[in-house]
C-alpha cells in the first residue's frame, strides 16, 4: 500500500516536461550533447597528446558534465515557483548562465585545438589572465544550483512528498557551497595534484591520480550532491513512514558531506582516493 500510495503522489505532481519548464536550459544542454560527436570525431583523427591524454579528452568531459548538469537544473525546474522562469529578472539570470557555459567550452576546447593547456597554464600569461576570468564564470555558472535550490525549498507547493522536496532543495544548494569550496582552493593550487606522481597510475577513464592527492575526485563528488541527494530522498520518500523520511534526507545529506570533505581532506594531504595496492 505504501508503494502505490507513493506512486499515486508522484505521479500527481508530475508538471511539464523538460522544454516547457526551463526552454533554454533544456535546448542549451540538448546542443551541448549533440556537440559532443564533432568533439569526438576530433578526438578519434588527432592523436595529439597533453600531459598523457589525447588533448581533445578535457573538452569532452567537459561536454559530458554540462549537458548532464544543465539537464537536471532542466527537470528540477519543473517544480520552481510558478512564473519564476518567465519573469526578467531570471531570463537575464539565466542568459549569463549560458554564456558562462559557452565561455567555458569555447576556453576549453580552443586550448585543445592549440595543444595546451587550459587549466594551470602559467607559463602562457594569456591563459593565466584567461583562466581567473573562467573562475569567476564557474561560480556564475554553479550559482543556478543555489538560486533553483533556494527558490525550490522555499515553494510550498511543488505537490512533492516532502521528503522529496527537500532532497531537492538540499542537494542543489549543497552542489553550490561544495563545489566552491573545493573548486576555490583547487584554483590558488598550482595543479590539481598534491604531490608528485612516479609511476602516473590513474584511473581508467577518469584520469584521477592512483598514487598522490588528486582535488578533482572530491570536486566531481562535489558537483554531483545535486543528484546523489535527491535519489536517497526518492528512496526515503518511497520506503519509510512521512515520520522518518525527511529526518532520513537531512542525514544522507550529512553523510554526502562528510564524505565530500573526508575526500577534500584527504587529497590537500596527498593521499589517493583510489591508491595503487
Amino acid at each position: 500500500m505504501t508503494d502505490i500510495a507513493f506512486n499515486y503522489r508522484l505521479q500527481s505532481t508530475r508538471r511539464p516536461g523538460l522544454f516547457d519548464a526551463e526552454p533554454l536550459f533544456a535546448a542549451s544542454g540538448l546542443l551541448i550533447g549533440l556537440s559532443l560527436a564533432p568533439t569526438l570525431a576530433a578526438m578519434a583523427l588527432d592523436h595529439r597528446q597533453f600531459l598523457g591524454e589525447n588533448v581533445w579528452l578535457k573538452p569532452v568531459k567537459f561536454q559530458i558534465a554540462l549537458t548532464l548538469y544543465l539537464l537536471t537544473l532542466a527537470f528540477f525546474a519543473r517544480w520552481l515557483p510558478d512564473g519564476m522562469t518567465a519573469s526578467r529578472s531570471y531570463r537575464v539570470y539565466s542568459g549569463l548562465v549560458i554564456f558562462a557555459i559557452v565561455a567555458e567550452l569555447i576556453w576549453v576546447s580552443g586550448a585543445a585545438m592549440y595543444g595546451t593547456a587550459s587549466h594551470f597554464n602559467v607559463t602562457n600569461p594569456v591563459m593565466q589572465g584567461i583562466y581567473g576570468l573562467m573562475g569567476l564564470l564557474a561560480v556564475l555558472l554553479t550559482s543556478a544550483t543555489l538560486v533553483h535550490g533556494i527558490a525550490i525549498w522555499r515553494n510550498p507547493r511543488t505537490g512533492l512528498p516532502p521528503a522529496l522536496h527537500l532532497s531537492i532543495a538540499l542537494g542543489l544548494v549543497l552542489t553550490f557551497g561544495l563545489t566552491v569550496m573545493v573548486a576555490g582552493t583547487m584554483a590558488s593550487f598550482p595543479g590539481h595534484l598534491v604531490g608528485t606522481p612516479l609511476t602516473g597510475a590513474t584511473v581508467p577513464i577518469i584520469g584521477w591520480s592512483r598514487e598522490v592527492g588528486d582535488l578533482r575526485a572530491p570536486h566531481f563528488l562535489a558537483t554531483h550532491a545535486m543528484h546523489a541527494v535527491p535519489v536517497a530522498g526518492l528512496l526515503a520518500a518511497a520506503l519509510l513512514p512521512p515520520g522518518m523520511a525527511s529526518p532520513a534526507v537531512w542525514g544522507c545529506a550529512f553523510l554526502f558531506t562528510a564524505i565530500v570533505v573526508a575526500c577534500f581532506a584527504g587529497a590537500l594531504a596527498g593521499l589517493p582516493l583510489i591508491p595503487v595496492f
